[in-house]
């Protein structure tokens, strides 16, 4: 049974003004377990995992008002329009992204206003794509919750100050104050 959660666990598909369905299912809400050996010690720590519509939806400037029209999602809080870069992107990469934040090779640091982020995935077809992943980690009741902010694709990487994953974990776990950034 999953528990419910302070943002949406369950993305209702887009369907564009042709009939075609977009599924979403790859953004509802999951457990994802991560692990650290510290001191000869395993700790592991499981978060329940969401997504903010930010991951598949923007409002472009480009775009006509008809054209976001044709493209709007209503999501519970808001509504933006389905932009098909960020879909393609979440589809093939969020999720693997999300279940490597606890490893090592996994670039995670300071994205400002007490969020956190992840950048980069090599990828077989395009080589490395500059993807950038906000995320806010807190504690809802007795939940350890991780929420993705926002995914999305940059020209330049941006400067992060380098933060633990698990220092972070259990930070949170022991009801300690969140690393901040030292700048």
């Amino acid at each position: 049974m999953r528990r419910k959660i302070d943002e949406v666990d369950k993305w209702k598909p887009f369907t564009d003004s042709s009939g075609q369905e977009y599924d979403l299912s790859h953004l509802d809400a999951h457990e994802a377990s991560y692990s650290d050996i510290r001191n000869g010690k395993k700790e592991t720590y499981t978060f329940m995992v969401s997504y903010s519509f930010h991951c598949f939806a923007k409002d472009y400037s480009h775009q006509t008002e008809e054209e976001k029209a044709s493209l709007m999602y209503h999501a519970r809080k808001e509504s933006r329009p389905f932009c098909f870069v960020r879909y393609e992107l979440s589809k093939k990469y969020l999720r693997r992204i999300v279940d490597a934040f606890g490893d090592k090779k996994t670039r995670i640091g300071h994205a400002g206003y007490g969020s956190y982020a992840s950048v980069t995935i090599n990828t077989e077809e395009e080589g490395q794509i500059i993807y950038f992943v906000p995320f806010k980690m807190y504690r809802e009741k007795k939940l350890m919750r991780i929420h993705i902010t926002s995914a999305y694709p940059e020209k330049v990487m941006p400067k992060l100050n380098k933060v633990n994953f698990f220092n972070i974990a259990k930070n949170l776990r022991f009801g300690k104050p969140l690393p901040k950034s030292h700048k």
